[in-house]
């Protein structure tokens, strides 16, 4: 297991990357797929507008109960393991439990617990991306802001939290837009920080570079969008540069936001 220094609310913490060579797959067989690419790399240049308007497809089902974690392969049957994940130290912290990055009986049965409690499979114990993202949004709707790094302005932001991988809106001190899951850019492919503005929003879009959809697409910078994904959104790695969410949020958020609204990212998604 590699460690990295990344940025949590002003502090430098460690951050977990599997090893070189270290594959995680869906822990549950046939689970985590999903039936288009999970992201647009529109890196630099402002979107090219289809010729005519593209439907977009609904999924089939939405993100949530029954999510399935990333494991290491060999780990995708065990009841619990003694591994340690990939997000360990940052899941620790979250439980509560001691935050030393390495994986204990006792943290294996605390992770597990909290797996079985919010229905992630397989609840093997393991610290993947899903168990995390879950941990992440629950302590955020205790306490959105601890860092206060989203500035309250009079006008509506769209606050986004690449150390954490979250997301909402607020005008002043008033939340408009509940906070949620996302996913931000890879590595090589960071999603811009610092102040940015909705310029351009198409509803049903449709990439026609790599030709996959991007449902409820609102760009913020040059090819960088808001927009829906098909299947999990917690993956071992990110966007290439798109702030992805699940596509129930993203079409909330299509009705929160307005082109001119603006919108204010920091920090760095972990491992990246």
């Amino acid at each position: 297991m590699l460690v990295v220094a990344a940025s949590l609310g002003g502090g430098a913490v460690a951050a977990e990357v599997p090893e070189p060579g270290e594959v995680l797959v869906p822990g549950v067989v046939g689970g985590g797929r999903a039936e288009y690419p999970m992201d647009t790399p529109d890196q630099v240049l402002p979107p090219l507008q289809p010729e005519g308007e593209v439907p977009v497809p609904e999924p089939e089902e939405e993100e949530g109960e029954g999510a399935v974690e990333w494991v290491p392969r060999s780990a995708v049957a065990e009841a619990c393991t003694a591994r340690t994940g990939t997000y360990q130290r940052r899941v620790e912290r979250l439980l509560g439990l001691r935050v030393d990055g390495r994986q204990s009986v006792g943290d294996c049965r605390a992770i597990r617990a909290f797996q079985v409690r919010e229905k992630i499979k397989p609840a093997s114990g393991y610290a993947g991306p899903v168990t995390w993202a879950r941990a992440e949004l629950l302590a955020a709707r205790k306490s959105l802001d601890p860092g206060k790094r989203c500035p309250v302005k009079k006008y509506v932001v769209a606050c986004v939290d690449l150390d954490r991988q979250l997301m909402w809106v607020q005008k002043g001190k008033k939340v408009t837009y509940s906070v949620v899951n996302v996913r931000s850019g890879r590595v090589g492919y960071a999603t811009r920080t610092g102040w940015h503005d909705v310029y351009w929003r198409h509803r049903n879009h449709w990439s026609t570079i790599y030709d996959t959809p991007m449902p409820f697409a609102q760009f913020f910078s040059g090819g960088q969008a808001f927009h829906a994904v098909y299947g999990q959104l917690a993956t071992p790695t990110g966007s290439r540069g798109c702030v992805n969410l699940s596509y129930r949020n993203a079409e909330k958020l299509w009705g929160v936001l307005r082109k001119g609204d603006r919108v204010y990212i920091w920090g760095k998604r972990p491992g990246s």
